[in-house]
């Protein structure tokens, strides 16, 4: 057997090294990964897929699964790094560890550590800039003829923040830190003030106005999913049409085309936070037992991983009159499958601050979570979080100093000494999401003599997991899942023939053995094996005939058999 490559979880693979360590997974543990492309990014490179399942036990689409992705976002960088974390974490414990044996025993993981490569790779450039998705140009395809492009201008590698003195400007030097900057007061004169600006060049500068422009590449992939879809004027980034990008149709293509996904998980950064649906409404406005099942499953995230979770459209709108649409809504609101964003590490919570609402803050927050900040910069992070002020010539402002917050690499992702530690708080509570996903399981066949060549036939599913069959009330709602189909194949003689019942025949949706009540409740459970379902046939056959039987669900799985009729 091969050997398992052991990955740098400190370290940001480029696209290149990234194909070569899913392809080193696929030749150490054939029966447990392949790996396929699922469509091609704007630039041309591969978006990668990796499937994770014992195939000894069946194909990957006869088994219930869980999606995982990450890295649509240019850089946000950890992302990807969860996401292989993951991997190498379940091809490892195969084998050893009884939950990760029985996951892939019975289910299916499908990982895309990186859903937009292009942007990625920008971000990890030599010169990196950072946007916020796809490379290709949008809304206008024109480059700037004036204003200050973001870019790196000292060639460190690095996109800081500039400071240049100015009396009319709105920041100053902290009294006890002069390397932090603060806000001016209102009122406030008479000191000695700077104006910030992001690192960059500036084109056809007047002497006197500075105006930052918008990226060239405008997209945000997020924003381009269909449900939700509306135009740049109400939300940036779009696209000019509901899934124009080749990224985001790769995933839509993908996951319409499995509809045994049951449950996904997207991976971005940065806030410490995991968010649940709904995006667009408010949870008195869901149906009650989706809301229940996202609250028991959001409970455990909280547990296994210390992060909280909570409500999109109640605690995480970037302004409260504006409503983001994206992933979640779409794999939600229109597949009705359980979804979470996980937005990876928190600088804040590593500082010591607590107490605060998570999108205000970055309006407005005391300036002693600022000294918090800038104290871990220096003890955890040997004074790199922050980057001292140096002056520098720059080729159209003069004198300025380049310095601040590393953004990059300390707050859209963690140092690299921290990178691990975060994405291994995951994966029991992935596990646990994708265990009690609903699963088909044969209960028995009977085969019953009615006369000398007619025979009774029947086929007993339930269903194993944790959750219903069709996982969610909206999957119900939007007639994304069917109920459990049988289906009965005879040999072609004349001989054989079906009396009664149908060749494919839809039966029920099957609850799953999480209970809806407690024990304590008022009235008892009414439908006790609402997780079987029959299927019955009388076929007229000789003796001896063999027959296929098959019972699916859309998320379930399948499961195949044979009867003799004898």
């Amino acid at each position: 057997m091969t050997a398992l490559p052991t990955p740098r979880f400190d370290e940001f693979p480029r696209h290149e090294a990234l194909t070569e360590l899913l392809m080193a997974y696929v030749q150490a543990r054939p029966n447990l990964v392949s790996v396929r492309s699922i469509g091609r990014s704007h630039e041309g490179r591969d978006i990668w897929a990796v499937i994770v399942t014992n195939t000894a036990t069946g194909a990957d689409v006869d088994k219930p699964a869980f999606w995982l992705d990450g890295n649509i976002h240019a850089s946000e960088l950890t992302a990807c790094t969860s996401c292989l974390y993951y991997l190498h974490h379940l091809v490892s414990h195969y084998g050893q560890d009884a939950q990760v044996t029985h996951l892939l025993d019975t289910r299916t993981v499908y990982l895309v550590p990186r859903l937009n490569p292009d942007g990625a790779e920008l971000a990890l450039a030599d010169r990196p800039r950072h946007i916020r998705s796809s490379t290709r140009p949008y809304p206008y395809d024109e480059p700037p003829v004036e204003g200050l492009n973001i870019e790196d201008v000292n060639g460190d590698g690095r996109i800081l923040t500039m400071r240049i003195k100015d009396p009319h400007g709105g920041y100053k030097t902290h009294p006890e830190d002069p390397r932090l900057m603060v806000p001016r007061e209102p009122g406030e004169f008479g000191g000695e003030y700077y104006r910030l600006m992001p690192e960059g060049t500036l084109i056809n500068h007047d002497g006197l106005t500075i105006k930052v422009n918008s990226d060239l590449e405008g997209l945000d992939l997020n924003r381009n999913f269909p449900a939700g879809w509306r135009q740049e004027f109400e939300q940036s980034g779009a696209g000019p049409y509901p899934v124009s990008e080749p990224e985001v149709r790769a995933m839509v293509d993908f996951l319409v085309g499995h509809p045994n996904i049951g449950a996904a998980i997207s991976f971005h950064t940065f806030s410490g936070v995991i968010l649940r649906p709904c995006g667009t409404r408010s949870d008195d406005d869901m149906p009650p037992e989706d809301l229940w099942a996202y609250q028991r499953f959001s409970a455990l995230g909280e547990k296994h991983t210390g992060y909280p979770v909570v409500s999109i459209w109640h605690d995480f709108k970037y302004h409260p009159k504006e409503v983001v649409t994206g992933t979640q809504d779409w794999v939600y609101e229109h597949l009705g499958a359980l979804f979470w964003v996980v937005e990876l590490w928190s600088p804040n919570k590593e500082a010591g601050i607590s107490g605060y609402k998570w999108i205000d803050w970055f309006r407005e927050h005391p300036v002693e979570d600022d000294l918090k900040l800038l104290k871990w910069s220096d003890d955890a992070c040997n004074g790199q979080a922050h980057v001292d002020w140096t002056p520098f010539l720059h080729p159209q402002l003069g004198e300025v100093e380049i310095g601040g917050w590393d953004k990059m690499n300390y707050w859209r992702n963690p140092p690299p000494h921290l990178r691990e530690r975060e994405a291994a708080k995951f994966p029991p509570w992935m596990t646990q999401i994708a265990l009690s996903l609903p699963r088909l399981e044969l209960l028995r066949t009977e085969v019953r003599a009615l006369g000398p060549d007619t025979w009774r036939v029947r086929l007993a599913v339930a269903n194993s997991g944790w959750l219903p069959a069709y996982v969610t009330k909206q999957a119900l709602a939007r007639k994304q899942v069917r109920g459990v189909m049988f289906e009965i194949f005879l040999p072609q003689d004349p001989e054989v023939s079906l009396v009664s019942g149908k060749p494919r025949m839809e039966g029920p949706h099957l609850e799953g053995h999480g209970p809806k009540q407690t024990q304590q409740a008022f009235l008892p459970e009414r439908d006790i094996t609402g997780d079987r379902a029959v299927g019955e046939w009388v076929v007229r056959a000789p003796k001896g005939t063999r027959l296929q039987l098959v019972a699916s669900a859309d998320r379930a799985g399948t499961v195949r058999t044979e009867v003799t009729l004898d």
